[in-house]
């Protein structure tokens, strides 16, 4: 008997098992970003930037990446990591609580301001009460609470947010205020954000590499909650799992995910938009971004 002949018969199982394992389609990149051109192109003044890291594949991919937007409430990603970082450092309880307040100020001169415009109606009905720091950031991402962003800002302080972002690796995203401060928006001072910067804090999220493994999995399920799914979800098969943070003021419309297929490997996508005055037509071209991304890299199912 050769004695190779064993080798060889492993291998062949080997080789049967893998051609029966569905394998993930091949990605045509030029293809897919054509299609996107082509999308963008399609909607009237739309600026876009996409961002992919699908390490299932070996795929970092950008289109206009590194463009930066106003970060509309998608700078809520690096205080939710900073917040868990600070948390895991022992510098408090996640179950510490402070008390509600609507009195920020802000950081051109000092002067009191506070939130007129907010997703989260139900927090206001308890101004003067205690809540924890692990409520405030599940408010903050899931129903994207300006109170309790700016609440943890506060207390957080947003130098440490900026400096932590920039410690994770990224290039040009800003988080130098919480929101409504108009002061400071009418001196261009606004937080900031690039397609490519979200898409590695999302990654770091995915990999367990932003803060630790166990923190890392907690965020994750706070983002799985996010409520507003108008744009990358809702361009996924069904069966698809998202822990997504989304933004939008006036003619700005962002999704930064970590795309979890059924059955299958997960992967990061960014969508950027600025210029659409409909937020419904800038989260549709978003939603067929998306659909156009996931039939690239995974196929139609």
């Amino acid at each position: 008997m050769n004695r190779f002949a064993p080798l060889l018969v492993i291998l062949c199982i080997i080789l049967i098992a893998a051609c029966g394992s569905n394998p993930l389609p091949s990605a045509d990149m030029n293809a897919l970003s054509s299609r996107i051109d082509a999308l963008v192109a399609d909607v009237d003044s739309a600026t876009v930037s996409v961002s992919i890291i699908d390490t299932a594949t070996g795929i970092e991919w950008h289109r206009d990446g590194d463009r930066l937007y106003h970060a509309a409430s998608t700078m809520k990603v690096p205080v939710l990591i900073e917040l868990f970082r600070q948390a895991t450092q022992g510098r408090f309880e996640l179950t510490d609580e402070i008390i509600l307040k609507n009195d920020f100020r802000s950081i051109v001169d000092g002067s009191p301001y506070s939130i007129e415009d907010d997703s989260d109606d139900a927090i206001y009905e308890h101004l003067g009460e205690p809540m924890t720091l692990r409520q405030l950031a599940y408010n903050m991402t899931t129903v994207s609470s300006n109170l309790a962003t700016n609440l943890l800002i506060d207390f957080l302080n947003a130098d440490s947010v900026q400096a932590t972002s920039e410690q994770l690796g990224t290039q040009r995203m800003q988080t130098i205020r919480g929101v409504e401060d108009l002061k400071a928006f009418e001196r261009g001072m606004s937080n900031r954000a690039t397609s490519a910067d979200l898409a590695l804090l999302m990654e770091r999220l995915r990999a367990g590499q932003a803060v630790s493994e166990e923190a890392d999995a907690a965020m994750r399920e706070i983002l799985m909650d996010q409520v507003f799914n108008a744009m990358i979800p809702n361009g996924l098969p069904t069966g698809a799992r998202v822990a997504h943070k989304t933004g939008s003021i006036t003619k700005i419309n962002h999704d930064a995910a970590i795309v979890y297929p059924q059955g299958g490997a997960p992967y990061v996508l960014v969508i950027l938009t600025e210029g659409v005055a409909n937020h419904d037509e800038s989260s549709a071209l978003g939603s067929r971004i998306a659909a156009a991304v996931h039939e690239t890299l995974r196929g139609a199912s």
